[in-house]
């Protein structure tokens, strides 16, 4: 008797188990970030000629200039400096590497928008650094203008920099020591070979590093502000709430909805069809270091430290304290109302990631699945500043053509239920982290072989019971990680909680703006200071996680 006639299984057990219906989560957070994209594009229906007539004779061109200026500065310094630092700490030994190999991702926790205040109080004109020069030069002696674009440029440059060092430092690791020892042994330079080699088989994860960090650039609302650098997340700040148009405010918001689609665009394109295949990250023989080289490789690496990290840092806590009567009712109202947004959107995006996830595992990668997927990944690339615009938009037209309407049907007064709620907020940060929590879970639930849910089948179990009681304890590490970084990038998430947030539910982040907004960098201290070391959390856990 064969092993297939000894063995037999009903056929219905047999089969695929596809529930067409674990699709409508995926459907649901695309048309979610649809939703502010077509009705920021159906502003255009409402035009708003006062306005624009405004910008176009006063601040348009500069507003362009500012903002392609600030992602041309960033875009090349956090590449030669993300990809700099990534090469000398996964390809070469030197003293402190160990140690530099995971402290270099520490900026990542400092907001830019709070940076940029230490930044003013450290480097202005009033600060020390300043006042310290005039002592040994004095007034006649010049000091670089820190309210510049360079400057602007800087405070950007230190904080988004990981994005490409996590990523470039990767790739290094993945390709090892042998593809370069035997470009070497063909004549190459040590230059040549890293350039011709080791770069090109790093560019897709240098592109995504850099993609990301001008991603942020664009959607930065704080540090900009900081220092009256207007761009166009400024504007629209400003047509919202200083020419109280919110039709403006969209076709602003759709202006810069282009530029970043222009820039996916053309990253897709200089990628091509380009592939690159690397082994896993393995302990590689290093380049050892001598003489000069050692000690200049630890320097560069320990500037880029001290004055990303140790500083603001170390400022931060001076500033503290001296205003340790700051930690009162008020603030941690501020803490809690902060965590509570936080953790709610936290915790519905984690649910939704399992939920697409798991479906997609479901129906068996669908062809509409891809194209839907990359539609609900687009939330993290749309600025706050346009998703709260966008979402208001829509909300508002459902207040004043359904909800009202309504209430004056049943006589009741009449009353904003979703415009300027705590309902649309958390859906803005949902749809803006959605990728970012899908990603853990995406990436934990591959790791988990089919034949788990075959097997639980096999036993009688549904959909539900094998997600519940097979999945989920699996999937435990990934929901946990999805669930911290969607709630630091929430705590932290500055241009639609201002914008967007109800009446009395200020946050930590609001109380940053508010603060520095008035020059006030010592009240600012403590709500930044309590930021990072929240934000340090997820952060050592990334690197916990890539070095092992």
């Amino acid at each position: 008797m064969s092993l297939s006639n000894a063995v037999s299984l009903p056929p219905e057990l047999l089969k695929p188990h596809r529930v067409r219906w674990w699709g409508l989560p995926l459907i649901v957070v695309a048309a979610l970030v649809m939703l502010p994209l077509v009705v920021i594009l159906f502003s255009w229906l409402t035009p708003a000629p006062e306005v624009w007539e405004h910008l176009l004779e006063t601040e348009f061109r500069r507003l362009m200039i500012n903002t392609l200026s600030l992602l041309l500065g960033v875009g090349i310094c956090v590449a030669v400096l993300g990809v700099g630092l990534a090469w000398l700490v996964a390809t070469c030994e030197f003293p402190g590497r160990r140690w530099l190999d995971w402290s270099l991702v520490l900026p990542l926790a400092i907001p830019p928008y709070v940076l940029a205040f230490i930044f003013l109080g450290v480097f202005g004109y009033a600060g020390p650094v300043q006042t310290l020069w005039r002592s040994i030069v004095g007034t006649g002696g010049t000091f670089p203008d820190i309210r510049s674009t360079c400057g602007v440029i800087v405070v950007m440059v230190l904080v988004l920099y990981p994005y490409v060092y996590m990523l470039a430092r990767n790739a290094f690791l993945s390709q090892g020591r042998e593809l370069m020892d035997a470009a070497r042994l063909l004549g190459a330079s040590p230059w040549r070979a890293f350039w011709h080699v080791a770069l090109p088989m790093a560019r897709p994860a240098i592109a995504a590093g850099t993609a990301l960090a001008l991603m942020e650039t664009l959607a930065d609302f704080g540090a900009v502000s900081v220092f009256n650098f207007d761009t166009f997340t400024t504007a629209i700040y400003k047509s919202w709430f200083g020419f109280f148009n919110l039709s403006a405010a969209a076709q602003l918001a759709s202006l810069l909805l282009l530029v970043v689609f222009l820039g996916l665009w053309g990253e897709s394109k200089a990628r091509g069809r380009a592939r690159t295949y690397q082994t896993p990250p393995r302990i590689i023989e290093r380049f050892e270091l001598t003489g000069t080289a050692k000690w200049a490789a630890t320097t560069v690496c320990c500037t880029v430290l001290f004055v990303a990290f140790v500083i603001p840092i170390g400022q931060l806590i001076m500033w503290t304290a001296g205003r340790l009567q700051d930690v009162d009712h008020r603030y941690w109202s501020l803490v809690a109302r902060t965590l509570a947004l936080g953790a709610s959107a936290a915790t519905l995006a984690s649910l939704l990631a399992l939920l697409v996830a798991f479906g997609r595992r479901q129906l068996k990668e669908a062809p509409w699945q891809r194209a839907a997927v990359r539609v609900a990944s687009l939330g993290y690339a749309l600025p706050g500043s346009v998703l709260a615009v966008g979402i208001m938009l829509a909300f508002a037209f459902i207040d004043q053509q359904l909800i009202n309407p309504l209430q004056a049907l049943l006589g009741l007064p009449p009353k904003q239920w979703l415009l300027g709620s705590l309902a649309a907020l958390i859906l803005a940060y949902i749809v803006r982290f959605f990728s970012v929590a899908y990603g853990p879970v995406q990436s934990s639930l591959e790791k988990i072989r089919p034949s788990f849910q075959e097997a639980a089948h096999t036993l009688g179990a549904n959909q539900w019971q094998v997600l519940c009681r097979v999945y989920l304890p699996l999937l435990r590490p990934g929901l946990l990680s999805a669930g911290l970084l969607v709630l630091v990038d929430t705590m932290k998430e500055m241009p639609a909680t201002l914008l967007m947030r109800p009446f009395g539910w200020d946050t930590l982040a609001v109380r940053v703006y508010e603060m520095t907004a008035e020059g006030e960098w010592e009240r600012a201290a403590l709500p930044a200071l309590t930021l990072v070391l929240i934000s340090l959390i997820p952060v050592l856990s990334i690197m916990r996680g890539s070095r092992r």
